[in-house]
């Protein structure tokens, strides 16, 4: 296949380019830093500079008779939000989606991709306690539901030019470099980790490996359309995901950390660990789809070297 990626230089987006020219697929970067794309994602790697996402079209030669698109831009939501960060973290994701879209419209229809596998997150449900959450559920209200459910309308809005428009809900990933492992490992190292916030707040994660499983599992399959949650089939409370952690690390893991206090240090954003939705991937498993880390402590093992 001949696959167009925005957001190719971040942490999803390497391990996607490697595992789609690991399939023998041949992969175009859209990208605001071409040389800079070619220094990381190597050269046998097309970049076409798409400089400003936000403000410009995507560039319509990039996207010429590609099979498939994969949209992963976004300001990373892990800081604290300012209001010039929350507008940030909306317009870098609706507004480079609908101009991704626009571009595509520039194409004839023999010459666009059949395909569009746009990232989104399971944020769009907002909190729901204990309650099981499948791609049924309404959006929800709170300011990350609205950043959710305004770009995954921008995505679908390429429906009308005959593309299957898949929007992956993503989780909280495990990975070994980036994403809120990363922040979560320095306290359990230091022996001073612990459940946040009571622990009881459902954490709907997935290992990388399955987040690129996925999202080139979607490419493939004709069915793959509309919202797809991306999560492992058993999410766990935060108080399991301390405890296996300090296990997996070899650390105690039982200093509980106050909202309170996560609140004052991070201010809206806490509601990302206070506040929890306990989302499955119903349709991913429709589908068919078979996860390679299902299990969290060996996901855990895998995505900080613990072997």
């Amino acid at each position: 296949m001949k696959v167009a990626v925005s957001g190719a230089t971040g942490t999803l987006g390497r391990e996607l380019v490697k595992a789609l020219e690991r399939r023998g697929d041949t992969v175009v970067a859209l990208t605001r830093d071409c040389g800079r794309a070619s220094e990381i994602l190597g050269s046998s790697v097309q970049a076409f500079t798409w400089r400003d996402p936000k403000g410009v079209s995507a560039p319509a030669a990039a996207l010429d008779d590609m099979d498939g698109v994969i949209h992963l831009l976004g300001e990373p939501i892990s800081q604290r939000w300012t209001d010039d960060a929350k507008r940030e973290i909306n317009d870098s994701r609706e507004l480079s989606t609908r101009n991704l879209v626009a571009g595509l419209r520039e194409l004839p229809a023999a010459r666009r991709p059949s395909v569009l596998i746009s990232q989104s997150g399971v944020n769009f449900y907002g909190p729901h306690g204990d309650t099981v959450v499948d791609e049924s559920m309404p959006a929800g209200d709170d300011f990350l539901a609205r950043v959710c459910l305004a770009w995954e309308a921008e995505a679908r809005a390429a429906e009308e030019l005959g593309l299957r428009v898949a929007v992956t809900r993503t989780g909280v990933v495990l990975s070994e470099s980036g994403g809120a492992l990363e922040k979560m490992l320095p306290p359990f190292k230091l022996g001073v980790g612990g459940p946040i916030a009571g622990g009881k707040q459902y954490v709907p994660w997935v290992h990388v490996e399955d987040v690129i499983g996925a999202l080139t599992f979607c490419l493939d399959a004709t069915a793959a359309a509309g919202p797809i949650n991306l999560t492992s089939p058993e999410p766990v409370t935060n108080a399991e995901l301390s405890k296996t952690l300090g296990r997996v690390l070899r650390r105690p893991a039982f200093a509980p950390v106050p909202a309170l206090a996560v609140q004052a240090f991070y201010g809206e954003m806490a509601m990302l660990v206070t506040e929890g939705v306990r989302a499955v991937p119903r349709r991913l498993t429709e589908l068919g789809y078979r996860f390679r880390q299902p299990q969290l402590e060996a996901a855990l093992r895998s995505a900080t070297g613990k072997r």
